[in-house]
């Protein structure tokens, strides 16, 4: 099986749509999906994940099922430094300070984030995702998935970063909070996971490229800004917070 995680293109937060630079991503985006031999998609209910996937769709004449749990991941947490943040944006200062944050089992019980019910909502999530992947033939058990259908389908989820990032953290075993922050996924950029199933029955999932944006390179193309943050603070052009 094949799994590809799409952010959505460059986002207009303020109608929760794309801007003039992200409908450009997303046709890009789409002459490279139109050619591959896809299975199913799936989409965030969220209009700037839903308007990327549109140009794919419609050139497939496809539909996608919308699935609320890939909508971008949404507790608020009250951070050492501000109240009523996104639970997965802290500042490098602040969060590696914490040892349980490097760690899958131990991340989610900091208080800030128990106050939050953070992991609540991110074991909610992993179990939506096993559910739809039991439904193509893989079934979880423990770290692993139980190949009881084994295929080589290929699913396109069309969602945001932080969701790809707990989808990412579910499926490899790796705490959300290294991926938040040690990763960096641009608008319309494609992760693409392959299961490995070097014994019958027994599969994991093994990431073979992460936020890939050759569709953008390939046109002339420089990806948004939107997924980064300043790289010298003395950068004001640059998205400081």
């Amino acid at each position: 099986m094949r799994i590809l995680i799409v952010r959505h293109g460059d986002p207009d937060y303020s109608v929760d749509s794309l801007t003039p630079q992200g409908r450009i991503e997303a046709e890009l985006l789409s002459r490279k999906l139109c050619k591959m031999d896809i299975t199913a998609f799936y989409t965030s209910p969220l209009g700037r994940a839903r308007h990327t996937a549109e140009y794919t769709l419609e050139k497939m004449n496809r539909t996608a099922k919308v699935c609320e749990w890939l909508k971008e991941f949404p507790p608020i947490i009250d951070r050492p430094d501000r109240k009523g943040s996104i639970s997965w944006d802290w500042y490098p200062q602040d969060w590696t300070k914490e040892d349980c944050f490097y760690s899958l089992e131990d991340w989610g019980k900091h208080p800030v984030m128990q106050a939050g019910k953070v992991q609540e909502e991110y074991e909610r999530v992993g179990a939506e995702l096993d559910k739809l992947l039991a439904e193509h033939g893989y079934v979880r058990q423990g770290r692993l998935y139980r190949a009881e259908r084994a295929n080589e389908d290929t699913l396109v989820f069309f969602c945001h970063f932080g969701l790809e990032c707990v989808l990412l953290s579910h499926l490899l075993g790796i705490s959300p909070m290294l991926l938040w922050h040690g990763f960096c996924a641009a608008p319309t950029s494609v992760t693409t996971l392959v299961t490995e199933e070097r014994q019958k029955g027994f599969a994991y999932f093994r990431t073979s490229s992460f936020g890939d944006i050759s569709h953008l390179y390939a046109e002339g193309k420089e990806p948004s800004f939107a997924a980064r943050f300043c790289e010298t603070y003395d950068n004001f052009e640059q998205r400081h917070d």
